[in-house]
């Protein structure tokens, strides 16, 4: 079972509707943590009713080619994930800080008309997602450790490596892909990627990407 999911074992587990965050660039996965800084009137309303409920948020991405609706708002991505409030604090001026603990991804199966400030939807949700992948074993863990240290590398970044070569290869996987600098596209087609070994070979080959752009970037500028 996936980190977080003692809550969510079977569909009915789940609730029919959750409240919608669009986030551009945002990537959550299942058993992943996302802290958020809510200050938004309407998002903390949407937390407010979330802690009173589910506990339920729905993170999903603007559409990547920026269409609106008539109304002004923002399409969204086919894909999103939803995620279990695990921690909330109020600070002193309004704002709630709030952990999100990734739980299932979802495709919005309609977007509900209500009379909330924040949008909410009915999802359909993953359920592969609520049990272990049978694909963790599959992936090529020395492959991605080796891209993503060369990335880190080249960029003059750090990474937790004892805790790295520590995580179970689910979590490596989609800390990673979490942590990755990279866009919002390259973040959905992790998000939606089928399995962890997907994801794992998607992360592999968008950092390979990554790093010869930045060797010719680097080899023009020499010449």
């Amino acid at each position: 079972m996936q980190a977080g999911n003692a809550h969510y074992r079977l569909a009915k587990d789940l609730p029919s509707t959750i409240p919608i965050f669009p986030l551009e660039g945002a990537l959550l996965l299942p058993g992943g943590r996302m802290p958020l800084n809510i200050f938004e009137p309407r998002y903390l309303q949407m937390v407010d009713e979330a802690v009173g409920g589910s506990r339920l948020i729905g993170i999903i991405q603007p559409r990547l080619d920026g269409a609106l609706r008539e109304d002004g708002e923002p399409e969204l991505c086919n894909v999103g994930c939803a995620g279990r409030i695990i921690a909330f604090s109020e600070t002193g001026d309004g704002r709630y800080l709030i952990s999100l603990q990734g739980v299932f991804r979802f495709r919005i199966a309609h977007e509900l008309t209500v009379k909330t400030p924040f949008r909410q939807a009915k999802p359909a949700p993953f359920l592969a997602d609520l049990d272990d992948d049978p694909a963790a074993n599959e992936i090529d863990r020395p492959a991605l450790l080796k891209a993503f240290r060369a990335y880190l590398q080249a960029n003059d970044l750090e990474a937790d490596w004892e805790s790295v070569s520590r995580a179970e290869n689910a979590m490596l996987v989609n800390a990673l892909s979490m942590m990755a600098p990279y866009g919002p596209a390259e973040k959905q087609a992790l998000l939606e990627a089928a399995d962890l070994k997907t994801r794992a070979e998607t992360l592999i080959a968008i950092t390979e990407m990554a790093l010869a752009r930045e060797n010719e970037d680097f080899g023009s500028s020499l010449q």
